[in-house]
């Protein structure tokens, strides 16, 4: 490295005099020479005063942590402070504070489900329903009830309205249990029971599992909330031992597709009814939220007296006060509350009563309890001879109790009155003298005259009826649709006119017989105008899935006096719609929340919290006033009842909005504004709702007919309900069957939600010039042209355009469009108008009759509308 270094000059001047001795050297050594004499004496250079500064980058005026630490220098705020202390947790405190909220999680589900059918908790209730109709429930409830299971019976019929119903005591398993057998036939019972019951046990044949009923009943248990099941077998052990291992298989192949977790238990010796209590007594309990959530109990002793005249202070008024006896499940009960009987409606309670248990597991020794909270009242398991059987444990007090008002007060008069201005007076005047002659009956007064209508204020009176408007809708199509079917005719009958004598002749076939007495049969049980309805439906669905919302403007009368109702819209996503504006008179019945969600989640919050009142497993008797006899009368043919303790607001009326989708069994068209059936949470009643898509929009489409691929929305006056809450929806026959043709689930309470009704108006181009055309079949007269004009047109090729004026007299207009148009498209308009549903809320909802598979429901499926 000293020989490489010691060739090159190590000071500037020995360098100038070797560049000097190189005599003529060329000009690029003697400038690099220069450059490395002027680096040695350069100075570090420093910015003047005019230097350019230039923007600082702008990062939406966020500091780093760095920047903002420079900036505070060491200053802590002592919010911040107490902020960080707080949030900045060690890693180990983080788990372990993870643990303990897990830890506690599972001790309150461990207690949960340790507490049913123990001694502080209600016994265990257990539905054993029938899917095949060839099994026999009634042998698995003997088989349970027999001395062999281990089981003490304490009661027969424990459960008021059904009739193959007990209580029972496992002293093995300290446990105490009541089973029931409801009748599968009445499909309001069977629901009624599984949204109460704590356990189902579904009884399977040992070859086909579950028939055409027992499916359908598992998809209304399904839709509506399944809680914890086990499914159950009989006749195995009767089969030969080298069958029983292909049967079982077979049948768990047949269960894995409803139940893929469940486990099948045989039933056929008495060890295996005890194998199968000791699996209901330890099964995990599936939650459900609507049930949970509301106080709840199954009437197990009911009795009823009529109100006196004293007692009401006059005449009798037929109700009466009904003493319901039973298990409190779910939370704590309060009697300020009010509660709902599922079919009958809603009540006030007077007091709640504790009488003796009926079920105890240990009747002799006396159980002190929670005081309530009407006093220090002791609840005893069971009752000496010095002990009274009853005592009263709240009573209701009239200024904290819920009122029975559904609806809100409508005041006629609550609008703003204003004394008429003297233009008015003098027009009301003008309008006084300018009377109109009328040919009236004679003796008529001037105040009666002016009551009678002329026809043609009558026509226009029926044009501003929403109802009549949508009546013409229906019309207009059923026009088309007759039109469509004469043209059927017309042509069937010209191809049969040219078929010969020979080839009618040898086509005709002549019926035995037998034939057509097994013709004559069938036709018997054919309705041939329920034929003609549903016919009629089906075609109305595919016109509107062919054509959607196309309507055909009317030619008696202007199309700005027949939809007069509707408006046009630039942008169906962005155009605003006021949600307040024009709304119907039934809205001032109804009530809203300012923010619905934030009430529910307060709502429900507080009601978790309360502790007040009668305690989860109490036996005790409700006092419900005002009650009419028919609900006695029910109970006395064989329906249970069940009782729930209402939410607040819960029975203030509202418009619900359910989200539903078609359910795959049914395949008839379901109209919107038709008659349907509603079971919600644990409310049944009628209503005709209004369907439309579910969207994120602000503006949601009406639908005319259920879409059987995409979730619908089904909006309905109804009471509130606060989800989650099951829902299905049934149709009912002209014979009284009520088919199910939807479920779902409680979207929300939003009397605000826009829903739009869209019609469309179709017109043919008729000369076509590039961009431009003339459009014609849209309109009959020049008038209804220039009040359309600002509404944007489009095709269904994908063209906008505008009318850009009237050609004529007879409905011809020019249009001008975005791009060419081409001869076979269609030039259409959309109208919306917003649509309300109707107040046809109905509690009562008649029994339904035993269910039977409609027969050819699926021959319209391929129904050509050609």
């Amino acid at each position: 490295m000293s020989q490489a270094t010691s060739l090159w000059p190590s000071t500037t001047s020995q360098l100038q005099e070797e560049v000097a001795k190189c005599g003529r050297g060329s000009s690029h050594h003697t400038r690099m020479a220069k450059m490395a004499a002027g680096e040695e004496q350069q100075q570090g250079h420093r910015a003047g005063v005019f230097k350019q500064k230039n923007k600082v980058h702008k990062h939406g005026k966020h500091r780093t942590k760095g920047e903002i630490e420079r900036e505070n220098k060491g200053r802590v705020g002592v919010t911040v402070l107490t902020k960080k202390q707080r949030k900045e947790q060690r890693k180990m405190d983080r788990r372990h504070k993870a643990n303990q909220l897990r830890r506690n999680k599972k001790d309150q589900v461990l207690t949960e489900k340790r507490r049913l059918g123990s001694r502080d908790g209600p016994p265990h209730l257990v539905s054993v329903v029938a899917l095949h109709a060839a099994v026999d429930a009634e042998a698995v409830t003997k088989m349970l009830r027999g001395e062999g299971s281990g089981g003490v019976v304490r009661q027969e019929q424990s459960v008021s309205g059904v009739n193959d119903s007990f209580s029972m005591v496992l002293p093995r398993f300290k446990q105490r249990f009541i089973f029931l057998r409801p009748n599968p036939e009445d499909m309001h019972s069977l629901l009624d029971l599984a949204k109460v019951s704590d356990s189902l046990v579904f009884v399977l044949d040992s070859n086909d599992g579950w028939d055409s009923y027992g499916d359908y009943c598992l998809s209304c248990l399904f839709a509506q909330g399944l809680p914890s099941h086990a499914l159950v077998c009989q006749g195995v052990s009767d089969l030969a031992v080298k069958k029983r291992v292909e049967s079982r298989r077979n049948l768990a192949k047949i269960a894995e597709n409803r139940f893929p977790d469940a486990r099948l238990f045989p039933l056929d010796s008495e060890q295996d009814a005890t194998l199968l209590l000791r699996h209901l007594g330890s099964q995990k309990q599936r939650k459900l939220g609507f049930r949970s959530r509301r106080p709840h109990l199954l009437a197990q002793q009911v009795s009823y007296t009529p109100h006196t005249a004293e007692e009401t202070g006059g005449a009798p008024t037929g109700l009466g006060t009904l003493r319901v006896s039973g298990y409190v499940r779910g939370c704590a009960l309060q009697v300020d509350r009010l509660v709902h009987i599922s079919g009958h409606g809603d009540f006030q309670l007077s007091q709640v009563d504790a009488p003796v248990d009926p079920l105890s597991l240990n009747p002799t020794a006396p159980r002190p309890a929670k005081p309530g909270k009407g006093g220090d009242m002791d609840m005893q398991d069971g009752g000496g001879e010095d002990v009274e059987s009853v005592r009263v444990l709240m009573k209701a007090d009239p200024s904290r109790r819920e009122t029975l008002q559904t609806e809100a007060e409508v005041d006629p008069m609550d609008g703003e009155q204003t004394w008429p201005t003297d233009s008015e007076l003098l027009e009301a005047e003008e309008t006084r003298k300018t009377r109109r002659v009328m040919k009236v009956p004679k003796g008529t007064s001037d105040y009666q005259a002016t009551w009678i209508v002329d026809e043609d204020d009558g026509e226009e009176e029926s044009c501003d009826d929403e109802d009549d408007d949508e009546e013409d809708d229906d019309k207009m199509i059923d026009e088309a649709m007759d039109g469509e079917e004469e043209e059927d005719i017309d042509s069937q009958a010209a191809e049969s006119d040219c078929l010969s004598d020979e080839e009618e002749e040898e086509e005709e076939e002549e019926l035995t017989s037998t034939e057509r007495a097994g013709t004559d049969r069938y036709d018997e049980h054919m309705d041939e105008a329920e034929e003609g309805e549903g016919l009629k439906r089906y075609r109305e669905a595919r016109a509107n899935v062919m054509f959607p919302d196309e309507v055909d403007t009317p030619l008696d009368r202007t199309a700005k006096t027949r939809f007069q109702r509707y408006r046009g819209l630039k942008s169906f996503r962005s155009s605003p719609w006021d949600p307040l504006e024009n709304l119907p008179l039934d809205y001032s019945r109804i009530f809203q929340f300012q923010s619905f969600e934030r009430t529910r989640r307060r709502v429900l919050a507080e009601a978790a919290q309360d502790e007040e009142g009668a305690v989860v497993g109490w036996y005790v008797t409700l006092h419900i006033v005002d009650v009419p006899p028919s609900v006695m009368e029910s109970v006395q043919t064989g329906h249970p009842l069940v009782v729930v303790s209402l939410l607040p607001h819960e029975q203030k009326m509202s418009v619900m909005h359910l989200l539903v989708r078609r359910h795959p069994s049914n395949t008839e068209p379901i109209k919107s504004k038709e008659e349907l059936v509603f079971h919600c949470g644990f409310r049944r009643f009628r209503a005709s709702p209004v369907f439309s898509q579910h969207t994120s929009a602000d503006k949601h489409k009406m639908e005319r007919f259920m879409r059987p691929e995409a979730p619908t929305v089904v909006s309905v006056y109804a009471p509130i309900t606060f989800p989650t809450a099951g829902v299905l929806l049934f149709k009912q026959r002209e014979d009284g069957i009520q088919d199910l043709v939807a479920t779902g689930t409680l979207l929300s309470c939003d009397p605000q939600r826009v829903t739009l009704k869209r019609i469309v108006l179709s017109g043919h181009p008729f000369k076509i010039n590039k961009r431009s055309a003339v459009v014609r079949y849209m309109f009959f007269n020049r008038e209804d042209i220039l009040w359309f004009k600002p509404v944007e047109l489009r095709t269904k090729w994908g063209r906008r355009g505008h009318i850009k004026e009237a050609l004529g007299t007879h409905g011809h207009m020019k249009c001008v469009f975005d791009s060419q148009m081409r001869s076979q498209d269609t030039v259409m308009m959309n109208l919306y108008k917003r649509v309300y549903p109707r107040w046809t809320f109905d509690p009562y909802v008649p029994l339904s009759l035993p269910w039977v598979k409609r027969e050819g429901s699926e021959e319209y499926e391929d129904l050509d509308m050609e």
